[in-house]
């Protein structure tokens, strides 16, 4: 029975955890000084991407990956880093501590020690927040096409909050970045409309707004419209966590 006991509680210490880390978090305070650039991270229960750009919409970097937490600590395992492809599946301890709309987080760096405050700015509130992974084009008929699947290491995933996004892709096993972008979301009447605050390939994307037919079947998110080029998109993504 103890035994039991234990595992019901270590098992309660990590869904906690992971359930106050879920939302978007913005950096404001590393090593003791202001942040001024703009830094939003975005977690689920266990995947996390964030990005750093300019007020102007300049990017600067960005990483995401998968991660578990237990007790006051928690593990990150990078599956892209714009800066230092190296770092790309090497798992990085934390310590953590969060209080109300708080996050504090700190790590023994080569350089030395790494704190960094961040401050809630939305919960993961919406019926799509959470982590997705590209699936497939969908043709004109509404049938999509063959689906990459989870086992290949090039991977395009996309994280939302309440109404934050980004997404990535990327291929873990190659290190290699092929691009990322984000910003803020409304979903309302079927109609899913990002507007764009960063976007790793072209800085003049920042300040666009893209709107498309939505629908959730299960697992599936269907969308339709139109990309940041002006063509017609027309996907599935599958929820992953």
């Amino acid at each position: 029975m103890k035994n039991i006991l234990s595992l019901v509680a270590v098992f309660l210490t990590i869904t906690v955890s992971a359930q106050n880390m879920n939302g978007a978090w913005k950096l404001v305070n590393q090593n003791g000084k202001t942040f001024t650039d703009e830094c939003i991270k975005i977690y689920s229960d266990s995947y996390f991407m964030f990005a750093i750009h300019k007020a102007d919409g300049s990017f600067v970097k960005a990483g995401g990956g998968s991660y578990t937490s237990k007790g006051k600590e928690y593990t990150e395992i990078l599956d892209f880093y714009t800066t230092d492809s190296t770092q790309v599946r090497k798992p990085v301890a934390y310590s953590f501590s969060v209080k109300k709309d708080e996050l504090t987080i700190e790590a023994k760096m080569h350089g030395g020690t790494l704190k960094e405050t961040w401050k809630k700015v939305d919960e993961a509130s919406s019926s799509l927040s959470g982590a997705w992974r590209f699936g497939a084009r969908v043709d004109d008929a509404g049938v999509a096409g063959q689906r990459r699947g989870g086992d290949s290491p090039r991977q395009t995933l996309k994280i939302l909050s309440g109404n934050h996004f980004q997404w990535a892709a990327f291929n873990y096993e190659t290190k290699q970045f092929m691009g990322t972008g984000g910003g803020t979301y409304k979903l309302e009447d079927g109609k899913y409309t990002e507007t764009i605050r960063f976007f790793s390939r072209d800085n003049s994307r920042s300040g666009m707004s893209l709107t498309f037919e939505c629908r959730l079947d299960g697992s599936d998110w269907y969308h339709k419209g139109k990309g940041t080029t002006g063509n017609l998109v027309s996907e599935v993504w599958e929820r992953i966590k």
